[in-house]
């Protein structure tokens, strides 16, 4: 039988260059769509697929993200006294169980296989998924639910992939699959960012 997933590593210690100068000061993870940050996307999804404990390899300056995740005591006796309970228990929805959520560091960037592997000892044997903040995925279901379905269905490892247009592959690891019917595609191989020819 295979085990759950019930581990995610979000890998979060990169720059943010293609959103500055706003992540100049502010971690691109923190950064807001309508009205969450991304990083709140990526938690909510993880938690409808039945992740419960959550690894986020981090580097310097992200101490944002750390504070997102904490209890906030005086916030939240505030909007309490001011009878702001909806707002209250929006905020109360950001917050992590104790010991559900942990920290590694990155130290040098050495990409995103490497970011992963800083966090193996957090893994240990067990299945998980890596989350990329920056990518939100609309989907009546959402991704990284089907991803553990599927998972669960055939086993193996499992990536979520997207077409794109051939003058911006040099942007993007690029698959070679073999689709066998259905969602699901066999991969025969992969290249990080091939130059376009």
């Amino acid at each position: 039988m295979k085990r759950r997933v019930t581990k995610a590593v979000f890998p979060v210690a990169g720059l943010g260059t293609r959103f500055l100068p706003a992540t100049k000061s502010v971690p691109k993870e923190i950064m807001t769509l309508v009205d969450r940050p991304l990083i709140q996307y990526a938690i909510d999804e993880a938690r409808a697929a039945g992740i419960t404990e959550f690894i986020f390899v981090t580097s310097r300056g992200k101490n944002a993200l750390e504070d997102y995740f904490d209890h906030a005591p005086q916030l939240e006796s505030s909007l309490e006294k001011s009878g702001k309970h909806a707002l209250l228990e929006t905020l109360k929805s950001t917050n992590m169980e104790s010991g559900a959520i942990a920290y590694i560091r990155q130290h040098k960037a050495m990409g995103l296989g490497h970011a992963v592997w800083c966090a193996r000892r957090l893994i240990g044997d067990e299945p998980f998924a890596v989350i990329l903040p920056d990518d939100v995925i609309a989907a009546e279901k959402p991704c990284l639910q089907q991803m553990v379905e599927a998972y669960h269905k055939t086993g193996g490892s499992m990536v979520a992939t997207m077409e794109v247009p051939t003058d911006r592959t040099s942007s993007y690891g690029i698959l070679d699959g073999q689709a066998n019917g259905g969602a699901l595609v066999s991969v025969r191989g992969m290249v990080e960012k091939p130059k376009v020819e």
